[in-house]
């Protein structure tokens, strides 16, 4: 005769127990990569194994969604620019858009409130960002995608000469001619370095010997000047610009000088927008184009006899986020002039 015990089923077992693992998909659902033949989820955009854009059948069209994986500093990124739009969102239209774009509903409900143009993706292939596109323009939003631009050369000095200005980047034989009129476009922001350096000596331990460590923090002022028919962005940095053409006005801190010529940049260039808003948004930016981390060596050194040291450098800086913001600005510009 069996035991009374020999029947109990347990709960793992059971009909209530609930696997902890999505449901696969079947053979015929799978899309086969036609560079190297294999087979991928219907979810996917691109090939799991070789990133090339997957073929699109009936079926995939619906299950596809954006993986979102941000790009590497290396990588060229698109960005979804979501546009100010009249139009009044439902709370399941918004969550919906949110939960594509893997943000917080909260987060998602602030960035449309300013009225602006704000980035609410950012994707490493073209495929992934018009898919992104065409769901959120299916629920009523405006959007618009922006490759990365990094035309970003800096400017040593500036001369005044009436209605023209000269602009020095650097060398003589590259300075450029500009007329006051054809200025359209000034941005002004602040980027801000955290660098943190670590010297460590092996040791014979799991962790190194921390020799010295330092935090260095900077916050420098820029204004970046767009003209017409010059596409790229000229930067003037507070700290590596030479302000001799204020003349008289020029003083000895660098913060007062770029504040003065700024001044004298608006008052020359009538035709020109001033835009100082990416300060202020700069926690909507992070949630999309947060602050980027660097880490460089400084190399070994001989600290003495049989000890060698090495120097780390951790940087933390929100430049390209604001070289994206400026850039996405100079677009909305142009584009509204043409």
């Amino acid at each position: 005769m069996p035991k009374d015990n020999e029947n109990i089923r347990l709960s793992v077992l059971g009909p209530l127990a609930t696997p902890s693992e999505p449901q696969g998909f079947a053979p015929e659902q799978m899309i086969r990569c036609e560079e190297c033949l294999r087979a991928n989820p219907p979810t996917r955009i691109n090939c799991l194994y070789c990133s090339v854009p997957l073929p699109v059948t009936e079926s995939s069209a619906r299950l596809r969604t954006p993986v979102l994986r941000r790009p590497e500093k290396h990588e060229l990124g698109y960005n979804t620019i979501v546009l100010p739009s009249s139009h009044v969102f439902s709370r399941e239209a918004i969550e919906d858009a949110a939960s594509l774009l893997r943000l917080k509903r909260e987060d998602l409900e602030r960035v449309l409130a300013e009225g602006v143009a704000l980035p609410v993706a950012r994707t490493t292939s073209r495929e992934e960002a018009e898919l992104i596109a065409e769901r959120l323009q299916a629920a009523g939003f405006r959007v618009v995608t922006l490759k990365d631009e990094d035309a970003v050369v800096r400017v040593r000095s500036l001369s005044f000469d009436g209605s023209t200005f000269v602009v020095n980047p650097g060398q003589i034989t590259n300075e450029v001619d500009v007329s006051w009129s054809n200025v359209v476009l000034l941005v002004t922001g602040r980027i801000v370095e955290k660098r943190v350096e670590v010297k460590e000596v092996k040791s014979r331990g799991a962790e190194n010997e921390i020799l010295d460590t330092s935090e260095l923090f900077s916050d420098e002022a820029v204004i970046d000047l767009y003209v017409s028919a010059h596409p790229e962005t000229w930067r003037i940095s507070a700290n590596g610009f030479d302000f001799s053409c204020l003349g008289v006005e020029k003083s000895l801190l660098a913060s007062e000088n770029i504040a003065t010529l700024q001044r004298v940049l608006i008052a020359n260039a009538t035709n020109a927008r001033l835009d100082d808003s990416c300060n202020r948004l700069r926690p909507l930016l992070d949630l999309v184009w947060s602050p980027e981390q660097e880490t460089k060596s400084s190399g070994w050194r001989r600290e003495r006899p049989g000890k060698l040291s090495l120097g780390m450098a951790t940087i933390h800086s929100n430049e390209s986020q604001f070289t994206r913001y400026s850039r996405l600005l100079y677009h909305l510009a142009t584009h509204a002039l043409a």
